[in-house]
């Protein structure tokens, strides 16, 4: 017998499936290892073939007996197509790493090994799932703590934000039940809930995966970051208990693969629902029962995979609930404005303006005007309005959120006399100032060294720094403010004091000022937080890049969401920014998103951007910028003599050199997507991108 593999390890340009023999009748599927070249790799079961006119391998061994699900088998062929990227590389995001390790896994030895293989499945009956699913309120774990901490693949995060049982799912106010039935009713697969903060859109997901687990069937929960959301996790976990597996980035190879295999197998029961949450990966659990996909904070670039083979979770998802004709609904209050406008063009967006909670207040807000140094007297960083929040905070117990989206301490060094600056000598890119270990480091590539005592270009001791980041605030706010408790949540942080570690201190008020970048503008529900300072709201609007508006409104709108939420009588907001008037900062102050919607897709429509036309982005690097450049102009004239595609000039990247060498690009744009890939083919073996969410 003969069949198609398609190996998932990328061996020569478009290589694609391989034709093996074995003795054994396999499945479409199903992982075995074969034989490329002189080594030995896994493989996928695509179909089987007549006997071949050529000379044929024969199949190694059977890796597992029971096939991967038809839905991901179908998106390992569907990706490849539609972001152009290799067919091994797709097969291989379908299997955990390892995985032949383990060498030949069939159904009973998985069963006979249930103790020590199934640590996120447990066996409940028919009737339990019933029980939990009608009445969560009453469900309160009995999970030891040893359990849970397995059951998370051995990570001693704190995900307890909420006491037990006291968040019931099945009771859903006028404004959510709206939404719930508006959701079942919408045409196709995919539906888009616009929720605004604090609107209840977790209520809505609970309710939808109840009523999945109720007719027998998985429910998959895609979240950007497990440790960053950890209050919805735990909400989960509180009301379904044991059918709840984590993956997340804290589990080992082996914790994954024993994952992966459980779910497989499904040891426990051949009808056991499962609820799966993790991060983009998660989407692609091997579950054979999958019944409802739900995407939260849809709107998080970690959805988009930038490495090989680069990918949409969102897309991909569509893509899958289209196969099964299941539901995915991605919920979000600041969408990604191409799949605001493709909902609205399908009648699949369902919006929910209304707060869950009564007691919710809407925020007073200041703007301040950054050219006006008036509002400066007392702190060049800090204007009167945001000093004066601080000081009355502090005095009444309540918390200010200072959030600044920089890191480091001065993002500029130079040269007061020869105008000399410190770039990084692998990027070319500024280096920032890190004062605690006074060292400059490249947030690109990650290079440090010591700050100079002198110019290495004229000798001039007058070095300076200029501009500022998260860590020079943090001094600044200990001198003003000594008595306070001030933390530092940034990607500098060291794992001991991340947001997930700290969580409870920050949750309690025993933290009185948090200082951050994006990690603080997620979705945190914070009780003591009063006041949310933002140092300089426009600090991404200036990037050369088509997305910098939209990344802009959305930070400014999911941190303005943090104050507000019922739990305060007082919510505060002061913005600190150069360009008060700019609409996509006058939207987020509203936290009006149709308005800033509408501005922003007639300046697309002008300027022919997504989701008004198809765009990809080529990059070519070489170690030589004469090379590099020789590459970048014969694409420019292949494409841009291609009917129906439009090329910039050759343009060097935003970070054009590395350690790799120079970097330039170009920008593919067309109306029809079928002939921007036929277009771009001939150049897959550079690094491409379809739909990229960012050109920088």
């Amino acid at each position: 017998m003969y069949y198609e593999v398609i190996p998932t390890e990328v061996f020569r340009e478009n290589g694609g499936a391989l034709t093996y023999q074995s003795d054994q009748k396999l499945l479409p599927g199903q992982v075995v290892l074969v034989p490329l070249g002189r080594r030995l790799i896994t493989g996928i079961v695509l179909k089987p073939v007549q006997e071949a006119k050529f000379a044929t391998k024969p199949i190694n061994r059977v890796i597992t007996a029971t096939p991967i699900p038809r839905h991901l088998l179908a998106a390992i062929p569907w990706l490849s197509q539609y972001y152009l990227s290799p067919l091994p590389a797709c097969a291989n995001l379908m299997l955990p790493a390892g995985l032949a390790a383990r060498g030949v896994i069939r159904s009973a030895d998985t069963k006979s090994n249930n103790k020590t293989t199934s640590s996120a499945c447990v066996s409940i009956n028919r009737a339990e799932v019933q029980r939990r699913v009608t009445s969560p309120q009453d469900n309160t774990s009995k999970t030891s703590p040893a359990t849970d901490k397995r059951a998370r693949g051995g990570s001693n995060i704190n995900l307890s934000p909420y006491q037990q049982g006291k968040l019931p799912i099945v009771v859903l106010n006028p404004a959510q039940q709206k939404a719930l039935r508006a959701l079942q009713e919408a045409p196709g697969a995919t539906r888009l809930l616009r929720g605004v903060t604090g609107s209840g859109k977790t209520n809505i997901y609970l309710k939808m995966a109840a009523d999945t687990l109720k007719q027998q069937k998985s429910v998959i929960l895609l979240v950007p970051e497990i440790a960053l959301t950890s209050q919805l996790v735990h909400i989960f976990e509180q009301t379904f208990g044991n059918l709840v597996t984590l993956i997340h980035s804290n589990q080992t190879m082996t914790e994954r693969r024993k994952t992966w295999l459980t779910l497989l197998e499904n040891t426990c029961n051949t009808n056991q629902p499962q609820i799966v949450i993790g991060p983009r990966s998660a989407l692609l659990s091997p579950l054979g029962n999958l019944g409802l996909i739900i995407i939260d904070e849809a709107h998080e670039g970690a959805y988009y995979q930038e490495n090989s083979p680069r990918y949409s979770a969102l897309r991909l998802a569509s893509f899958i609930a289209g196969q099964l004709k299941i539901p995915c609904i991605a919920g979000t209050a600041t969408p990604n404005i191409v799949d605001y406008h493709l909902a609205k063009t399908h009648n699949s967006l369902v919006e929910l303006n209304q707060k869950a909670k009564s007691t919710a207040i809407d925020p007073e807000i200041t703007i301040v005007d950054l050219k006006d140094r008036a509002n400066f007297l007392k702190n060049r960083y800090f204007s009167n309005q945001l000093l004066a929040k601080i000081t009355e905070n502090l005095h009444n117990h309540h918390q200010t959120l200072i959030f600044h989206n920089r890191r480091g301490s001065s993002p500029l060094t130079i040269c007061e006399e020869c105008g000399w600056q410190a770039l990084c000598p692998e990027c070319y890119l500024h280096m920032t100032l890190h004062a605690d270990g006074y060292l400059l480091t490249c947030h690109i590539c990650g290079h440090e060294e010591k700050v100079p005592s002198s110019c290495p270009n004229c000798h001039h001791p007058g070095i300076i720094h200029k501009g500022f980041g998260t860590k020079l605030l943090e001094t600044e706010l200990s001198r003003l403010f000594p008595q306070a408790k001030i933390t530092r949540f940034d990607g500098d942080n060291k794992k001991d004091t991340s947001l997930a570690q700290l969580y409870q201190a920050v949750k309690s008020g025993e933290i009185n000022i948090l200082i951050g970048t994006q990690t603080l503008a997620r979705g945190l529900d914070l009780p003591h937080l009063a006041t949310v300072g933002v140092v300089q709201a426009d600090s991404g609007l200036s990037l050369p890049d088509f997305a910098a508006e939209e990344r802009s409104f959305e930070l400014l709108t999911q941190v303005i969401g943090r104050v507000g939420r019922g739990h305060l009588d007082t919510a505060s907001v002061v913005v600190q920014t150069y360009q008060p008037d700019h609409p996509a900062i006058q939207t987020a102050m509203k936290a009006d998103y149709p308005a800033f919607a509408q501005y922003l897709l007639k300046k697309r429509h002008s300027q022919q951007l997504p989701p008004f036309t198809y765009l990809a982005r080529l990059t070519i690097t070489y170690k030589t910028e004469k090379t590099t450049l020789a590459k970048i102009q014969q694409a420019y004239q292949q494409l841009n003599n291609t009917p129906g595609i439009q090329v910039s000039p050759p343009m060097p990247a935003f970070h054009e050199r590395g350690n790799r060498g120079f970097t330039w690009q170009l920008i593919v744009k067309s109306t029809s997507r079928a002939r921007l890939q036929k277009a771009l083919v001939p150049f897959q073996k550079f690094h491409l991108e379809l739909d990229p969410p960012s050109i920088l």
